[in-house]
């Protein structure tokens, strides 16, 4: 994976916004511009097809622009520098084509659309715009989230820089090549997940083994966020992190040989793989779809 650009978000405060979709994830990403000064609520517009007491939620919240009819619409989607493709993918086709008579020369379009890529993007719109693809995980909604972007060739360095600025203000990002897009699927934009999935798993066996479910889920939860934290503060690989702790003979290494006797790290690879190649799937499905 290529670096990650240096941070430098003064220009971005003279940039108006909007967000096409209102979901949980235009509400991440508009609410770390907002939290983190890059811009101010008056800079950003939110629309979506019909949902008005969302946008009214949204406004109310954090004192973003709301359309008052379709023209207000049309004129958010023209006026913006960054324009957010948030709907939900099977709105995507439409929603484009909508944006066909509407954009302009270097508008800069930053897709969060799952599975639709940023050539596909270009055709719907009918004309050549700079476009960043983005795979954010929902852990961007506390402000911890990973973003994965790539970029169209007509994406300039300091849209760059602005892409990477936006996301930083919701966790980490990292810059790859769109051909990675669905690896990034499976191991972060799903990877949330997993660990709840693993959390469900050592909650149940507390309360099993006799402790209240309350006791269970507070020892959990501290137990997955330390031991997340130590990988992050000490530097040090997972594996060195869990010898130190696996004494031989002791508790630690005969849970670990349970889990080796149940293939439990060829199960999470095998699951990592399999989301990366249903995302792969799910994205010529919907590639099918929009060429129909």
């Amino acid at each position: 994976m290529k670096e990650q650009l240096t941070k430098v978000t003064a220009p971005i405060r003279n940039k108006r916004f909007c967000f096409y979709g209102a979901g949980s994830m235009a509400e991440a990403i508009l609410r770390g511009i907002v939290e983190q000064g890059l811009a101010e609520a008056g800079q950003i517009s939110v629309i979506n097809r019909s949902d008005e007491q969302r946008l009214a939620e949204l406004n109310s919240s954090y004192g973003v622009v709301i359309p008052t009819g379709r023209e207000d619409k049309d004129q958010l989607l023209a006026e913006a520098d960054i324009l957010f493709l948030c709907m939900k993918p099977k709105d995507a086709e439409e929603a484009l084509g909508r944006l066909a008579g509407l954009s302009k020369e270097g508008q800069l379009i930053i897709s969060v659309i799952a599975g639709l890529s940023t050539e596909t993007i270009e055709r719907l719109i009918g004309k050549a715009l700079p476009i960043v693809r983005t795979m954010p995980n929902t852990s961007s909604t506390i402000g911890l989230g990973a973003t994965a972007l790539c970029f169209n060739n007509q994406v300039t360095e300091e849209q760059k820089q602005l892409s990477v600025d936006i996301f930083q203000a919701v966790g980490i990002t990292t810059i790859i090549e769109e051909s990675m897009i669905d690896s990034v699927t499976g191991l972060s934009g799903s990877g949330p997940a997993y660990i709840y999935y693993v959390m469900e798993a050592m909650m149940q066996a507390g309360i099993d083994l006799g402790l209240s479910p309350e006791s269970s889920r507070e020892l959990t939860i501290q137990t997955v966020l330390g031991a997340a934290s130590m990988v992050h503060q000490t530097g040090e690989e997972p594996s060195v992190l869990r010898r130190k702790v696996s004494s031989p003979n002791g508790t630690t290494q005969a849970a670990i040989e349970v889990m080796d006797r149940h293939d439990f790290t060829s199960t999470i690879i095998k699951a990592v793989r399999r989301s990366a190649e249903r995302a792969r799937e799910m994205g010529a499905e919907l590639e099918r779809s929009t060429t129909r």
